[in-house]
């Protein structure tokens, strides 16, 4: 299980693998567990193995959901992680889920014995750029059509109102999107 986690982020040998499994920690956290708070201080990045995860601030009242994650999905607070600052958003499980967490001590140990855990740096660009794809550049219909073509297991995870949120549009207009795209 460890080796193809890693693969997901690169090529890394046997030895590798070991080294992995070795330093990192398994959770399973319950549907609606808290994994970081705001104040909190993001000390690890995690691979989700089983269930739902999402991120999220709340404004004045008003949920914003910043990023879901699937099976398979890297995820970390990018900003607290890479500052050691206090969180300002949460992450937590919107579903009993397993999660495998490797601390930021441990990281750095992985690095120092084998240059191939640099690799994991990858999880950081993509937490970054996802972010700035969906708050900038789509439409609605271009958003909601990246999720059909690359994370469609978003839509059985996730109520329609979560995801909306996620691309930053109302439940209305992915509504519409939504019945536009089903019409063809």
């Amino acid at each position: 299980m460890f080796a193809d986690i890693l693969k997901t982020n690169g090529v890394y040998n046997t030895v590798d693998a070991e080294l992995f499994e070795r330093y990192t920690k398994v959770r399973e956290p319950g549907a609606g567990e808290s994994l970081l708070q705001p104040g909190e201080i993001c000390r690890s990045i995690s691979f989700l193995v089983k269930g739902a995860v999402y991120q999220y601030q709340n404004n004045n009242d008003d949920v914003n959901i910043l990023d879901l994650f699937i099976p398979e999905d890297w995820f970390l607070n990018i900003n607290s992680f890479t500052s050691q600052n206090p969180s300002e958003s949460f992450i937590k499980s919107f579903t009993a889920s397993t999660v495998l967490e490797l601390d930021i001590q441990s990281l750095h140990y992985l690095i120092g014995r084998s240059p191939a855990f640099l690799q994991l740096g990858k999880i950081f660009e993509r937490s970054a750029s996802r972010l700035v794809f969906f708050d900038n550049r789509f439409s609605p219909a271009q958003k909601y059509q990246w999720i059909l073509d690359n994370k469609p297991e978003l839509l059985q995870l996730f109520p329609l109102k979560m995801i909306a949120s996620f691309l930053k549009i109302t439940p209305e207009t992915l509504s519409r999107v939504r019945e536009t795209l089903s019409r063809g």
